[in-house]
């Protein structure tokens, strides 16, 4: 990453914010929010006019509330949340239907969540230019393919607090412990395991693993096993017509129900009284069904079993994910923090202690993570400006490669390819693998690829087509995701212009470089993040020597 030279504040969203001259001394965490103080977050959730043209408000303001009785008979605005699931490879079937696209609900909800950075940075600096001398740094979840990330993820933001903080409480702040980090926030599960190489730095010693397995997948159950009482039709009509009196029906059941469940009462029972609640749910719901209904008062019982039922299928993949993290680790795991919002759950960590007691000796919920992400995040930033006076390192020093990446080549067809990869030239489209998954790499390391030539002597550009998988030992580019491509100034011409080729891996992104290895000219190289993550059908302009 090239550094502007006129850059003075670092804001982490979301949000904490840092003058450069003053370095991680100063570091502000907002908890000043509309209709919420004294919480370093907001809640992730817009409210739309009825067009669904205009965001008219985000945050709390626009969070579920117990319905207006004047309001009952009327279409209620439109609350949409969820939709930053919407960003990863969760199935469609699994993703939350939500009636705005999911680009334009983040990108509203980003504008205004840059309106109240915007004025909160200018109120502390009048003569900042924000658009000029603001960095912001966004989190993004590690399961999110290299498409969709930004800039950091979470789960390392998290490691920099426990590294910090956590471990220090528990006489474990020493050179070779190994720990590891359960995020379970944002919709997804993401585990990453470290160990301590020096006083401020990490290396991991496993791949970072991720699933789609968070607590609001325990809220569509419950919405289910509500649909086989009051109807399938019943949920549509109140996602399609009352849905901040859905949301506020939900939210009851998480705070009487999802967040106080241990698994350790068998009498724990959670009611649900819907004229209380969700009255309206009772204009919704069939003939047939209301009669069932009377009869039980609108008094719904969901008792211990069903509950845990729950939440096990999410609970099972959790634990299924940290056994193969314990398996694959060659350390012994000293200590496991379980963070994020499911990570606070009593029930995950009671059944994560059962399962891992004689592996793991400590298993623990930090406190303050969440203000610690949010300003670690701003960290992050400044560890990558060089002209702070006291200049802070990267966190982590290596990782291992969750894909396999390498680039297009032509080579000639042999009898072992496949007939119809032929191009119209003769030639078959190859994978060349340029770093394999599960190889550790420290960060920004160069990893070079030599012998590679242009097709003809008056050839003026090149162009390399990155592709990654996760598959070991690829041969073929088909079936494979393009990351993007690169392109080559050719400013010389003739034959035999060998070109060594070389990527080096940061925690922020792909760099890129390329070498005449005949006449030592050193080509300007240009990395494009492809915006379709498509296989590119277009022609490779390098062949393997």
């Amino acid at each position: 990453m090239l550094w502007r030279n006129d850059i003075r504040i670092v804001v982490g969203l979301g949000f904490a914010y840092c003058h450069t001259a003053s370095a991680c001394q100063e570091i502000c965490t907002n908890t000043d929010w509309e209709e919420l103080t004294g919480h370093y977050k907001t809640n992730t959730v817009l409210q739309y006019d009825e067009k669904l043209d205009k965001a008219v408000s985000w945050g709390k303001p626009a969070f579920a509330k117990r319905a207006e009785r004047k309001s009952k008979a009327q279409d209620e605005p439109k609350s949409v949340g969820l939709f930053k699931l919407h960003l990863g490879k969760l199935q469609d079937d699994l993703k939350p239907k939500i009636p705005v696209d999911y680009k334009i609900a983040i990108t509203d909800y980003f504008r205004e969540m840059g309106k109240l950075i915007k004025s909160k940075i200018n109120n502390h600096w009048p003569d900042m230019n924000f658009h000029e001398n603001v960095l912001l740094v966004i989190s993004v979840l590690a399961e999110y393919s290299k498409k969709e990330m930004a800039i950091i993820r979470e789960s390392e933001a998290a490691a920099i607090y426990c590294m910090k903080k956590c471990l220090k409480e528990y006489s474990l702040a020493s050179i070779g412990t190994t720990f590891m980090i359960v995020d379970c926030s944002g919709g997804t599960v993401d585990l990453t395991t470290c160990k301590i190489e020096d006083e401020n730095q990490l290396s991991e010693i496993t791949e970072r693993t991720g699933d789609y397995c968070e607590s609001s997948f325990i809220d569509e159950a419950f919405l289910k096993y509500l649909s086989s009482i009051v109807g399938d039709s019943t949920i549509n009509i109140l996602k399609d017509k009352k849905s901040k009196s859905l949301q506020y029906m939900v939210q009851h059941f998480c705070r009487k129900a999802k967040f106080p469940f241990t698994g350790e009462d068998p009498d724990f029972c959670y009611e649900l009284d819907i004229l209380d609640i969700i009255k309206v749910l009772r204009k919704c719901v069939k003939d047939e069904i209301k009669e069932k209904l009377d009869k039980i008062n609108w008094l719904i019982e969901i008792d211990y079993e069903k509950i845990k039922s729950m939440f096990d299928p999410i609970v099972e993949r959790i634990l299924n994910m940290i056994e193969t993290q314990l398996n694959n680790s060659r350390d012994e795991c000293s200590i496991m923090f379980l963070v994020g919002g499911f990570g606070q759950s009593k029930y995950l960590k009671n059944r994560i202690e059962e399962k891992f007691k004689d592996r793991v000796k400590t298993i623990v919920v930090p406190k303050d993570l969440i203000a610690a992400v949010v300003r670690d995040a701003t960290l992050y930033g400044l560890s990558l400006y060089d002209q702070l006076e006291e200049k802070i390192p990267f966190i982590l020093k290596n990782q291992i490669l969750n894909y396999t990446y390498g680039i297009k080549v032509l080579m000639e067809l042999t009898k072992s390819d496949p007939p119809e990869l032929k191009t119209i030239d003769g030639y078959v489209e190859k994978f060349h693998c340029i770093a394999k998954r599960g190889t550790v790499i420290d960060i920004d390391k160069e990893i070079l690829v030599s012998d590679l030539c242009p097709i003809n002597e008056f050839q003026s550009s090149a162009t390399f087509y990155i592709y990654f998988t996760k598959e070991y030992h690829p041969k073929y580019c088909a079936g494979m995701e393009l990351l993007g491509t690169l392109k080559i100034d050719l400013s010389d011409r003739g034959p035999n212009r060998s070109v060594s080729f070389a990527l080096s891996f940061g925690q922020m992104e792909l760099t890129a470089t390329a070498r005449n290895e005949t006449n030592g000219q050193n080509y300007h190289a240009i990395f494009k993040i492809d915006e379709d993550l498509g296989v590119s059908k277009k022609k490779c302009n390098y062949i393997n020597n």
